[in-house]
């Protein structure tokens, strides 16, 4: 069977045939197939990179220092937010996966009908309650009060564009379950678009300040959304479902339940330990926030493969669990392993080399202090993409596996370990002590990870003919 399988005829939920293009993760070379799905995964989220530096950047030459400020603040419970809302998506896409590694495309499409219904009644509560509190957090985290306005202006208009990143990422999750990497990342570059040119519009025509950003950013990932649930609809007759199909069931509900919260919780417990840290930061004034904030989007960027291979790793577990392919696992593993390690060396080389040239798309060059800061973070941080690298690959992979709440436990192991250095290191040591607070967490969540898989890979050995072995519990 080939790997990429085109025109593969399926049956759809009224019957007739259809022809699409998917990716079946379950046969074939392992490396390659997770290059291949990789590859177009790490493009999409560069793009998404690229407009978030582009709002930072025109914000930063346009705006200031004080408003790069007021934007960064917001770094941390931004990610704790919209990092649940695209965790509890990439969990509801993980049953999807895994009925159609099992080719059950009956029960795949009332996964993902559940999904969408879940997503819908998330994001009206998330919007409402966020939006409420989003002041009284601000001031929660000691945000310095020359920036506070600034940065509520922000954060609150990118609070009410939560349907539309609940959108996006709920469709793109579905798609990518199928094993199609590449229709997700025609949409973004389609997104980062759009936001460069509204970013432009927004601030420097209409003057609206760091609003104009934020809402550059809702609208352009609306758009993004609403056009690749077009696509999906015309495309993947698979998808297409009857009635009855469409319909709530609790069973289905409960599963995605148990699989989607505990992933966005696992977002927002490792944000929670950010939080902590930024709480801190702040604490030293605005020329570290405005440090911090640059040398968090540069290091953001150079991280994005990190990022790929762990949604690559989660599909491709899914699927391979969904067909209890546990050796294909373990070479996936492997090979991810490798991929990862050679770029973070590499990628460290880049920031030894040029990390301080890098910051200047940021700041000015006058600004020695803060571009100091900034190399100093990026430094401390790249020397442990390694650790990384495995945070992203095993968690994700157990994630899509169907071990949701084990991978959970990983971010309070995140969260611990930034807040012992927000509590207890910054106030001693100050920003050094912020610039080796990620690489405390990775070594910390890679602690509990790697024995946490070796343990589920070897009741799944012992247990690959009982119901144990049954995938989508959310373990």
């Amino acid at each position: 069977m080939a790997e990429v399988i085109k025109e593969k005829t399926l049956k759809t939920s009224a019957g007739t045939a259809t022809k699409t293009v998917i990716r079946d993760m379950t046969v074939g070379s392992p490396a390659k197939l997770i290059l291949s799905f990789f590859l177009p995964m790490v493009f999409g989220l560069l793009f998404q990179q690229l407009y978030n530096m582009v709002d930072t950047i025109i914000v930063g030459k346009y705006l200031g220092v004080g408003a790069l400020a007021s934007v960064g603040s917001t770094g941390s419970v931004n990610f704790m937010i919209i990092g649940f809302c695209i965790g509890v998506c990439n969990g509801f896409a993980i049953p999807v996966a895994q009925k159609f590694g099992e080719k059950n495309f009956t029960q795949l499409r009332k996964f993902a009908a559940n999904g969408a219904w879940l997503s819908i009644a998330f994001s009206v509560v998330m919007t409402t309650v966020v939006c409420i509190l989003c002041r009284r957090i601000l001031k929660w985290m000691n945000t310095p009060a020359d920036i506070i306005d600034g940065a509520y202006c922000y954060i609150f208009v990118i609070f009410m564009g939560i349907p539309a990143t609940f959108l996006y990422n709920m469709v793109s999750g579905i798609i990518r379950s199928l094993g199609d990497s590449r229709t997700p990342l025609v949409f973004l570059v389609i997104s980062s678009m759009l936001n460069v040119v509204l970013d432009l519009f927004t601030i420097i025509v209409l003057k609206m300040g760091v609003a104009g950003a934020a809402w550059a950013t809702v609208i352009s990932q609306a758009v993004s959304g609403i056009l690749c649930l077009v696509f999906m609809a015309k495309r993947y007759e698979v998808l297409h479902m009857t009635r009855e199909e469409a319909k709530p069931d609790m069973v289905m509900i409960k599963i995605l339940c148990n699989i989607g919260i505990p992933m966005g919780l696992q977002y927002s417990i490792t944000a929670i330990g950010s939080i902590i840290l930024q709480t801190a930061v702040n604490g030293l004034g605005s020329t570290f926030v405005a440090a911090m904030t640059a040398a968090t989007k540069i290091s953001m960027f150079f991280c994005c493969p990190f990022d790929a291979l762990g949604s690559t790793m989660a599909t491709y577990g899914g699927q391979n669990m969904g067909a209890r392919q546990l050796e294909r696992i373990r070479h996936g593993l492997r090979s991810a392993a490798l991929m990862g390690s050679a770029y973070a060396l590499g990628s460290f080389g880049v920031l030894y080399c040029f990390g301080d040239k890098i910051a200047l798309m940021y700041l000015d060059a006058g600004q020695v202090e803060i571009l100091g800061h900034v190399r100093e973070y990026l430094l401390a941080n790249a020397a442990f993409y390694i650790p990384l690298a495995f945070v992203n690959i095993v968690r994700f992979l157990i994630q899509g596996m169907g071990y949701s709440k084990r991978a959970m436990l990983a971010g309070v192991c995140e969260m611990a370990a930034r807040a012992t250095v927000g509590f207890l290191l910054v106030p001693f040591f100050g920003y050094s002590a912020v610039c080796f607070a990620s690489p405390f967490a990775w070594i910390a969540a890679d602690a509990f990870l790697v024995p946490s898989y070796s343990k589920i890979m070897k009741e799944l050995y012992k247990n690959q003919e009982t119901p144990e072995y049954r995938p989508c519990l959310g373990h």
